[in-house]
């Protein structure tokens, strides 16, 4: 805890404001959804979370709602307000000048800029600040601000929907709907909060699915699309490719199709310039990151698992019946199983790659050149262009790949009862196996349908 002595009713308007920051979460581009609670004499007198796109931040919000109640008033704050000048005025001025006599922290800013230094401004002004209230559940809200600030990537969510025989689909069918209605409606809910979402090439072939978000008035919150795919065998009539200029897809390619070159090709942080929230392209360099809009080293610590270690190599991508076979070692040809979606062939050599690099561009994608089988290189490369939170969707490879490399922080498992048999797709992941370091954080019931969730200890 900070200073101050905790008071009987810090916990429940605390509660409130992390409840009152989820409302944004996922839409506040590179800024983290914080909320913000005025409150006088028991009564909520200001009330604000951080405003769509990042700014305003949702102290000077709540002030401007307050008016002069605010004076002497307790503001409760998700994160620590933050103390300097960036594109908005520091949040701790704006307390001070409204006159607030007390402040409530749930979690300190662990930008550099920032942290403790908007405590110590707050004290110095003569303010009562008390910080580490309710601290647990504040960072739940904020985990993924949290984890690209102090590990370098964005936070890693793995979402698995297992039938009851363990399976996740059924080989050269496409898409097969595990789940029930209520629980792909959460999943939409997952999406719409979660700044880009990744699938492996088998995934994309197979199944050419939209990734977006369907629910209805939610759509433009539809997260940044990737897929890993070595050697550029995306369809080019698939529903991502066709849809590309209407929400981002980013396709991860090795570094040997680079046109300059596996040794001189673009480092992995050339990304796009692509905002996390509404999918936006081209609208200039991504605003840095944090409550007061801080950037993130590229060198700084990944965190657990981060090391670059041996991985379980994906050759040709997910293989399933009716979709991309192995990559030919010699000649970089793919071999092609029946069903396969048209225009899914990798490109055999040099000019057949060039062609088929400039339609993909051509069509609205954007190619990062980066060994997509190390996620070690490829997550600070998202978190550098302000990705904070990165749904892993599929498939079975593509899960086994990020558990292998120790970077998954959380596991969403939902178990149906509907049986796939001959054919299936085993997953690469049984509420029986999961993996050391993960604790249960709760079991969610949608109609027939099971969801445990679980999350890496820190």
């Amino acid at each position: 805890m900070g200073e101050g002595i905790v008071q009987p009713e810090d916990e429940r308007f605390m509660a409130a404001a992390i409840r009152l920051s989820r409302w944004h979460t996922g839409q506040t581009s590179t800024n983290p959804s914080v909320g913000c609670l005025i409150v006088r004499d028991g009564a909520i007198v200001g009330r604000a979370v951080t405003a769509l796109g990042g700014r305003p931040h949702a102290e000077p919000q709540a002030l401007a709602e307050a008016g002069e109640l605010a004076r002497g008033a307790t503001a409760y704050v998700t994160l620590e307000p933050c103390s300097h000048h960036g594109k908005t005025p520091p949040c701790a001025e704006a307390l001070i000048a409204h006159g607030v006599g007390r402040v409530v922290i749930s979690v300190s800013d662990p930008d550099v800029r920032v942290s403790g230094r908007g405590i110590a401004m707050l004290q110095a002004a003569g303010i009562e600040v008390t910080s580490g209230v309710l601290e647990e559940e504040g960072r739940q809200s904020l985990a993924g601000y949290l984890t690209r600030q102090t590990k370098n990537r964005p936070y890693v969510t793995l979402k698995l929907a297992v039938s009851a025989d363990g399976m996740i689909g059924r080989a050269g069918v496409g898409q097969v709907a595990i789940t029930g209605p209520e629980a792909r409606a959460q999943v939409q809910a997952l999406r719409a909060e979660t700044d880009a979402i990744l699938v492996g090439i088998g995934t994309a072939i197979s199944d050419d699915p939209l990734l977006t978000v369907r629910t209805p008035g939610l759509e433009a919150q539809s997260p940044v699309r990737i897929v890993l795919d070595p050697m550029l065998a995306l369809p080019l009539t698939s529903k991502l490719v066709e849809t590309a200029r209407e929400v981002p897809v980013i396709v991860v390619a090795s570094e040997e199709v680079s046109p300059l070159g596996s040794e001189e090709g673009a480092p992995p942080s050339v990304l796009p310039d692509i905002s996390p929230t509404g999918g936006e392209i081209g609208k200039g360099p991504a605003p840095s990151s944090s409550s007061s809009d801080s950037s993130v080293s590229a060198s700084a610590n990944l965190g657990q698992g981060a090391s670059p270690q041996p991985i379980s190599p994906l050759v040709g991508g997910e293989v399933r019946s009716g979709e991309a076979g192995a990559i030919d070692p010699v000649n970089r040809s793919q071999h092609r199983t029946s069903g396969r979606t048209e225009g899914g062939i990798s490109p055999a050599n040099p000019t057949e790659m060039d062609t088929r690099r400039a339609a993909l561009e051509a069509a609205g994608v954007e190619i990062l050149y980066c060994n997509p089988y190390h996620p070690e290189v490829l997550l600070p490369a998202l978190a550098t262009r302000g990705i904070s939170s990165l749904l892993v969707e599929g498939g079975a490879k593509t899960a086994k790949l990020f558990l292998e490399a120790g970077l998954v922080d959380r596991i969403q498992l939902y178990q149906a009862p509907l049986v796939i048999g001959e054919g299936g797709i085993e997953s690469p992941l049984q509420a029986t196996d999961i993996p050391s370091g993960f604790a249960h954080r709760g079991t969610y019931i949608f109609g027939a349908d099971r969801l445990d969730e679980y999350e890496r200890e820190t």
